[in-house]
């Protein structure tokens, strides 16, 4: 296990370099620049040069990168090009918003799925069966961005209730904090629960259909039993994997749903930087959420051995 812990993170090496050379290459290639957009209407060509002197984007692009690269090594993703501010801390103090609308979104995600997915099992090719596949296909084809605007819509319209705007820790205010975030937590718990379902679903039919299974019912095991303590536990594995990457799908998802609802996380932040071309901003925040998604894989193909003592990583 422990070879194998040290090989997963040796190759965190090679994937999050990929991941800051895609980023700052795409950063590079999109039109615009931040020199024009804080000069304005006094943006003459003297003044934008000097401007890209003080910021270093005269440089050629591999000097560029290793000035950027060099001080991630150190902890120091750089300085706002917009504000002057450093970047770490401000990503941080974001990082808790998203974090917190992650977990919640993921509860939501897992609360709708695995019940819907184990009853559609169970009830195979019967009407709920059926109603049930077809929520979780509009689930998976609606995009985030569609339900949110949809769900304020019929929020403000039918019932007369408006998102709040803003934001309140959880420990300053619980009510408030989770009043602000249950309905974008909604929307990407909606969206992410219809693959989860469908997963849920194939893997419990799948169990079902094993030797053992039919042994147990064969002893006389009632089907609750059956259902929970032997297929449930088998079948968990696949749906490990999907919850795993459903987390660090969350993470980036926000970036359009915290625009939505006027959050101020790190989807918000990525977004502003893109706007204002604000390179270091999201080149720092993409490589830290980049860093959490295979950080939260690993944890996952660790669990996967605990959960199931067939799996071995020697």
């Amino acid at each position: 296990m422990y070879t194998y812990i040290l090989r997963r993170l040796l190759l965190f090496i090679p994937v999050l370099f990929g991941v800051t050379v895609f980023v700052f290459l795409v950063m590079n290639i999109i039109p615009g620049d931040i020199a024009s957009i804080i000069l304005g209407t006094e943006a003459t060509p003297e003044l934008k040069e000097q401007l890209r002197q003080e910021f270093g984007l005269n440089l050629p692009l591999y000097q560029q990168y290793w000035n950027w690269i060099s001080g991630v090594f150190v902890g120091d993703f750089g300085n706002s090009l917009r504000t002057g501010a450093p970047i770490l801390p401000e990503m941080l103090n974001r990082f808790s918003l998203t974090f917190e609308l992650t977990i919640f979104a993921a509860i939501i995600s897992w609360m709708i799925a695995i019940p819907m997915g184990i009853l559609a099992a169970v009830k195979r090719n019967t009407k709920g069966d059926i109603g049930i596949r077809f929520v979780s296909l509009l689930g998976v084809s609606i995009p985030n961005f569609a339900l949110a605007t949809l769900l304020i819509l019929i929020l403000s319209l039918f019932f007369n209730y408006y998102p709040p705007v803003g934001y309140v820790g959880f420990l300053e205010d619980p009510r408030r904090n989770l009043e602000i975030l249950l309905i974008p937590a909604i929307v990407l718990g909606t969206s992410m629960a219809g693959s989860l379902m469908r997963m849920t679903r194939s893997s419990i039919l799948e169990i079902l259909g094993q030797d053992f299974i039919r042994t147990a019912q064969a002893k006389g095991i009632s089907q609750k039993m059956v259902l929970f303590k032997h297929a449930l536990r088998n079948a968990i594995i696949p749906v490990l994997t999907i919850i795993g990457m459903q987390i660090g799908y969350l993470l980036g998802g926000t970036i359009i749903v915290e625009q939505i609802f006027s959050l101020p996380g790190l989807g918000q932040m990525v977004l502003t930087g893109i706007n204002q071309r604000d390179f270091p901003v999201v080149q720092g925040t993409i490589l830290f959420i980049a860093t959490i998604f295979v950080t939260v894989n690993l944890i996952v193909d660790i669990l996967y051995s605990y959960l199931d003592p067939r799996i071995s990583y020697d």
